[in-house]
C-alpha cells in the first residue's frame, strides 16, 4: 500500500483500539470467540430444518453455507494471507509497539490480509438474508457481522482495511452461494410464493425466525453480563 494509505490505515486502527475499560475488554473478547456464537448457528440450523420438507433441500442449503465458510475464511487463510504477507497490526515489527493489546491476545496468525472473522460472518449474513427475506433478520445479521469486524479493530489485529477488505469479499461469497443455492433448489422443489404475515416470500415462518432472534438477544445478554461480573 501507498504510505499515505499506510498511515490513514494506522491512524484508523489507533482511533478504534482498545479503551479503559474493563468491561469492553472482556465483552470484546467474548465476542470474538468463534464458540459465542455457535448457538446462533444451530438456530438457523434450526430455522433451516424447521422450514424445508425434503433432506435434499435440507442439505443443499447446509451445503452452501459451508462454502460460505470454505471460500471465505479457508481460501484466505491458506492462500491470501499468506500471498500478500501483511503483517497484522499486533505482529508489525514496528507498528506493533503502538497497538493496545487485550489480555495477550494478538490474532491467530502472523499475516492480517484480510479479516476472516469479517469474511466469514458477512459471508453467512448476506447468504441467509438472500434465503430468508425477512427485514429484521436481514438487519440483524448484517449488524452482526459489522459487530464482529469492529471486535478485529478494538482488539488490534486487524488494520479497518483489513477488515473492509473481509465485509466485501464475504458478501461476494454470500450472493454467489445464494445463487448456487438458487439454480439448484427449484430443480428439487415446486416455486411458491407464500403471501402471508406469517411467512416472508420465500417460506419462512416469522416464528422460528423469532426463535433466531431471541437466541441472539439472549447471546449478548449473556455476554454482558458476564462482563460485568469481571467487577
Amino acid at each position: 500500500m501507498p504510505d499515505s494509505l499506510t498511515a490513514l490505515d494506522q491512524q484508523l486502527l489507533l482511533w478504534f483500539n482498545g479503551s479503559d475499560s474493563l468491561f469492553l475488554d472482556h465483552f470484546v473478547m467474548l465476542l470474538t470467540n468463534g464458540l459465542t456464537w455457535v448457538p446462533l448457528y444451530l438456530a438457523l440450523f434450526y430455522l433451516v430444518v424447521k422450514n424445508n420438507e425434503k433432506m435434499s433441500q435440507i442439505f443443499l442449503i447446509i451445503s452452501c453455507a459451508l462454502c460460505c465458510y470454505l471460500l471465505s475464511g479457508g481460501i484466505n487463510d491458506a492462500i491470501i494471507k499468506p500471498f500478500v504477507a501483511r503483517w497484522r497490526p499486533t505482529e508489525d515489527p514496528i507498528f506493533k509497539y503502538a497497538v493496545s493489546v487485550v489480555a495477550g491476545y494478538r490474532g491467530g496468525s502472523d499475516y492480517g490480509f484480510f479479516s476472516s472473522h469479517s469474511a466469514n460472518t458477512m459471508a453467512i449474513a448476506v447468504f441467509f438474508s438472500l434465503l430468508v427475506r425477512n427485514r429484521l433478520l436481514n438487519t440483524t445479521l448484517v449488524l452482526w457481522a459489522i459487530l464482529n469486524g469492529w471486535t478485529r479493530l478494538y482488539l488490534g489485529v486487524h488494520y479497518p482495511s483489513d477488515v473492509l477488505s473481509g465485509w466485501l469479499w464475504g458478501a461476494m461469497v454470500g450472493t454467489l452461494a445464494y445463487f448456487a443455492f438458487y439454480k439448484f433448489y427449484y430443480k428439487i422443489s415446486p416455486k411458491i410464493n407464500y403471501i402471508s404475515s406469517q411467512y416472508t416470500k420465500t417460506g419462512y415462518s416469522t416464528i422460528d425466525i423469532d426463535v433466531v432472534m431471541l437466541v441472539l438477544m439472549t447471546i449478548l445478554t449473556v455476554a454482558v453480563m458476564a462482563s460485568l461480573s469481571v467487577f
